[in-house]
């Protein structure tokens, strides 16, 4: 089925075919001023001016009737018989317009005659298809690299949208898993730690408030984003006792840099889960952030236990990966690694991208 144009598409195509039938006309007139006397070229531009309104229909009708409904389905046997047909017919109306219309109100040539008109192929070839062609070859043309382009700005603009609604579904994929944890969290709390409780539900609703608002943005300063993680690893220590999690910390912020919201949180997030939430014993989990003019550098790795398949990408994993190709492109790098019962995530963004 094809697309319907719209009202603004209509206008482009109008003031496109206003500009350039003006602009052949021009053309064809221009190149035979000289050629004749002053009478016999004010003939030669009526006859130039018939021609044109039959190429500007011809031209209209392959191109929107035959091409659209026919070719572009890859109905070639009924394009080319119909095509044929047309330009038989459109030569025969041009032919007969002229001698019987147009002709008698500057000249007093005999007519010929109706059988003529209609059984002469050689003069209609040359003297009316050809110019119905050349005209029409030119429009279609152009019709075409203006439709490629279109589609092709189309495509785009799918694609973008396409890709913003992954972004979305993802996004909503990580925050139900996120509160899922943190609620529990909250409730180990309450159970043994109650005089902290309003406390880590104060961080909670900073942290719900971060994903509910500023996690809809493209950008949010890198500031922000380790605010919300301060609060996160508050909850998430609350659970395990001093010696069983370690926690280093080595930030250096230079820079007022920006990055997709919750693109830290989401790891470290991964790293309590498959390092401190999988494991009995101590879990060492290291994070390092560094800001530049140039780049934002961020580092998070954690320790797990020998019969965990730590390199497995989980859904905050991947969730990551398209994110930054979302927002960079290529633009960026993103490293995982798995040594000696350390998992290790590196992303380098630039310090500002859009």
């Amino acid at each position: 089925m094809m697309k319907t144009p719209s009202g603004t598409q209509i206008r482009q195509i109008l003031y496109f075919q206003l500009f350039f039938w003006i602009a052949l006309f021009l053309f064809g007139t221009a190149r035979m001023y000289g050629e004749y006397e002053s009478g016999a070229f004010k003939e030669v531009i009526i006859y130039n001016f018939c021609h044109l309104i039959f190429q500007i229909a011809g031209a209209n009708f392959i191109y929107f009737v035959l091409i659209r409904h026919f070719f572009d389905r890859k109905k070639y046997v009924a394009f080319s018989l119909y095509l044929m047909i047309s330009l038989y017919a459109i030569s025969v109306i041009n032919r007969f317009f002229l001698v019987y219309i147009a002709e008698p109100l500057f000249t007093n040539e005999v007519k010929d005659s109706v059988f003529s008109i209609f059984t002469d192929i050689p003069y209609l070839l040359l003297h009316y298809t050809f110019p119905v062609i050349s005209g029409a070859f030119i429009f279609i043309s152009i019709m075409f690299i203006i439709r490629y382009r279109d589609e092709r700005e189309h495509t785009i603009k799918l694609q973008k949208e396409k890709t913003e609604l992954e972004l979305q579904s993802l996004k909503s994929q990580l925050n139900p898993h996120f509160l899922f944890n943190t609620l529990n969290n909250i409730y180990s709390l309450s159970i043994s730690h109650s005089d902290k409780t309003s406390q880590s539900i104060s961080q909670l609703s900073d942290i719900l408030d971060y994903i509910l608002y500023k996690g809809q943005k493209k950008w949010v300063p890198v500031s922000d984003e380790l605010a919300i993680i301060e609060h996160y690893i508050a909850l998430e220590s609350l659970r395990y006792h001093d010696e069983r999690l370690k926690i280093q910390k080595h930030i250096r912020l230079n820079t007022p840099n920006t990055i997709p919201p919750l693109l830290y949180l989401t790891l470290v997030e991964n790293a309590f889960k498959h390092g401190a939430g999988k494991s009995s014993g101590i879990t060492e989990i290291k994070i390092d952030l560094e800001t530049n003019d140039l780049h934002s550098v961020f580092t998070i790795e954690n320790t797990f236990s020998g019969h965990q398949t730590a390199n497995e990408k989980g859904i905050g994993l991947q969730n990551i990966q398209r994110q930054l190709q979302y927002h960079y492109q290529e633009h960026f790098t993103f490293r995982i690694s798995q040594e000696n019962n350390i998992f290790k995530v590196e992303i380098t963004t630039p310090s500002h991208y859009d």
